[in-house]
């Protein structure tokens, strides 16, 4: 069974139709059989990832491990049957992606922002009111809770 230990780019390259996700020697490292396998750049080192349908197409690709003396070639296709691995790759190369929707406007993002600051800053007072309650600290309970 072969599982994702570490999956970082060495460095990411975007063209119109694609994101090319670079990949090096301990930037990439899976598991097979209970045993840490580190890639190697000796057939494939980059992954092709459409931008639109966010679709890995080098699915012909073929990635070299090694542990030790031992080498072994792991396929694309081997590799995107691993649920982790898409996961981590859509992680890495989502803000590359080409997006269908229309962005907000700075107002929105600004209204956005201040909203989630409003909403952090609430749940910070709750945390200090718990506090305060931990450590029976009446003036600061009463100070907290008209703040809220």
């Amino acid at each position: 069974m072969v599982t994702v230990k570490m999956l970082k780019p060495y460095y990411i390259k975007t063209e119109e139709e694609y994101v090319r996700v670079i990949l090096a020697y301990q930037y990439f490292s899976v598991v097979i059989n209970n045993k840490v396998y580190q890639f190697i750049p000796v057939e494939a080192n980059e992954i092709r990832i459409n931008r639109k349908t966010k679709k890995v197409e080098n699915l012909d690709a073929v990635f070299a491990f090694q542990n030790g003396k031992d080498v072994v070639n792991v396929t694309m296709s081997k590799l995107i049957s691993i649920p982790d691995f898409i996961q981590q790759l859509h992680s890495i190369a989502e803000s590359y992606y080409h997006n269908d929707e229309p962005n907000l406007s700075k107002t929105d993002q600004e209204k956005a922002v201040l909203l989630f600051i409003r909403k952090m800053e609430r749940e910070n007072i709750k945390r200090l009111i718990d506090v305060a309650l931990d450590k029976n600290d009446r003036d600061a309970f009463y100070k907290l809770t008209k703040l809220l």
